[in-house]
């Protein structure tokens, strides 16, 4: 019998238990531990207005297959729902606008796609950018988003477009995140020799819909909440899951490996022949500086940010504008001069149908936090007040919420820096010269759900093959 431990029971952690039941079958022993006190990490389904209501990670990327497969073999396809295709809008420049569609992640691919939302000077910028010597760029290479798009577009496209698309995956300034990791089409465009940033967008963006037959839906949801594949997930595992202790040391000792479990007055010691570590990069790069000390500095070098998910179910009768949501431009200011607080809303029960509370009420949720600490220090009250005010003044929208549930996210979301995927690549080869070792997690190849469960599936395959030789 094998006994494995998995540290971390979010999204990746869930997924490595629940493939290493399937791979190593009944007789495996797989303990899950997780300093939290509930299963999901980032993946939380709230009661608002007696409906479940995800204010952690909101929906997937249906284009990618990994939750697709999981919720099949999981027996809850017939859960996934998929959005009303309700158009987006973004706050730019003093006007809320629809989302121009000639862009890929915010990049132009003309300055006639993005003119409503520029100024006449910030068109200018985008229209020479195409009439500039090619950008500086070396195959293989990656630099910041913000500092490559800015010498090229100027500020506007930077702070009207592409933060805000980036922010809402990333919680960070574009400044701070790496071309390659964030926006790999664009840069592999670079690489084959697009001539400009334009003409590289231009290839990276998808392809047009065809003008006859549905197009296939981006992103997908559970109609219960996340919780459904949480649940799913850790039931087909039947692992014994320890909630509420924090893994303080890990050794390799002989063949087998040691964790140190729990508070520091009362610490115990768990034994297993292998370990998965899917916990966010400070408590990896501590927990691998002995057994792996070259993947401990890579993970030390993956910065975090901080983010708020304001969650509100308005009263019934009262319906928020005819879209999926609103995204905020940095530095956009109320009509008083007020700064937005909010980065973006989502007009959750306009974009998703079936989401409303018992009685009808319509249901919003705020995202607050582009990677500046001071935007997240107040109290949940004051931050509530603060996002009502943007609502208001976004929708017209004053009604006094019957539910409201503030959920924050501190040093949650990964940011991938330039030279991330290098980085992921140096921390992957050192812990692959480790036996009965894998690490999984959003640090790695993506943020998003998909990409956790890629990283899980990853790591229990890893594990299960080096068992089954040893």
């Amino acid at each position: 019998m094998s006994r494995v431990a998995v540290v971390g029971g979010g999204i990746s952690g869930l997924t490595a238990a629940h493939r290493l039941r399937t791979l190593l079958g009944p007789g495996a022993e797989i303990v899950l531990v997780d300093r939290a006190n509930r299963l999901g990490g980032k993946l939380h389904t709230y009661r608002i207005a007696g409906s479940g209501y995800d204010l952690g990670a909101e929906a997937f990327l249906a284009r990618r297959p990994e939750v697709l497969r999981l919720a099949e073999e999981l027996g809850l396809d017939s859960e996934l729902v998929h959005p009303s295709g309700a158009s987006a809008r973004i706050r730019a420049g003093g006007h809320t606008l629809p989302l121009p569609s000639g862009m890929f992640m915010g990049v132009p691919t003309s300055a006639e796609a993005v003119r409503s939302v520029l100024s006449p000077e910030g068109c200018r910028h985008v229209e020479r950018e195409t009439e500039l010597l090619p950008p500086r760029w070396e195959k293989g290479t990656d630099v910041s988003v913000g500092g490559l798009l800015r010498s090229r577009f100027g500020t506007e496209v930077v702070e009207r477009l592409v933060e805000p698309l980036l922010g809402g995956v990333y919680g960070g300034s574009a400044d701070e995140l790496g071309l390659r990791a964030t926006m790999p089409a664009l840069a592999e465009a670079l690489d084959a020799g697009a001539r400009s940033l334009t003409e590289a967008a231009g290839r990276a963006a998808p392809a047009p819909s065809p003008a006859t037959g549905q197009r296939p839906p981006v992103f997908g949801t559970f109609a219960h909440g996340y919780d459904t594949l949480v649940r799913g997930l850790a039931e087909r595992a039947r692992a014994t899951v320890e909630l509420g202790l924090p893994v303080r040391e890990l050794h390799r000792s002989g063949r087998s490996w040691e964790l140190v479990v729990g508070g520091a007055h009362r610490p115990r010691t768990v034994t297993a022949d292998a370990v998965v570590l899917a916990v966010p990069p400070p408590a990896a790069r501590d927990l691998l500086a002995e057994v792996a000390p070259e993947a401990s500095v890579g993970f030390g070098r993956i910065r975090q940010a901080s983010m708020a998910v304001v969650g509100m179910a308005l009263p019934a009768g009262v319906e928020p504008p005819d879209s999926s949501g609103t995204l905020v431009a940095r530095g956009e200011r109320h009509a008083d001069g007020t700064p937005f607080t909010a980065k973006a809303f989502t007009f959750s029960s306009t974009k998703w149908p079936h989401l409303r509370g018992s009685g009808g009420e319509p249901l919003v949720r705020a995202s607050v936090g582009r990677g500046d600490p001071a935007e997240l220090r107040g109290s949940d009250a004051e931050l509530l007040r603060l996002v009502r005010a943007d609502l208001a003044e976004l929708t017209g929208i004053t009604a006094e919420p019957v539910e409201t549930v503030v959920t924050r996210w501190g040093g949650g979301i990964p940011q991938y820096g330039v030279g991330h995927t290098e980085t992921v690549a140096a921390v992957e080869e050192a812990v692959d010269r480790v036996p009965g070792l894998a690490v999984a997690g959003a640090a790695l190849h993506g943020v998003g759900v998909p990409a956790c469960v890629g990283t899980g599936e990853a790591a229990a395959r890893r594990i299960a093959g080096r068992l089954s030789r040893d």
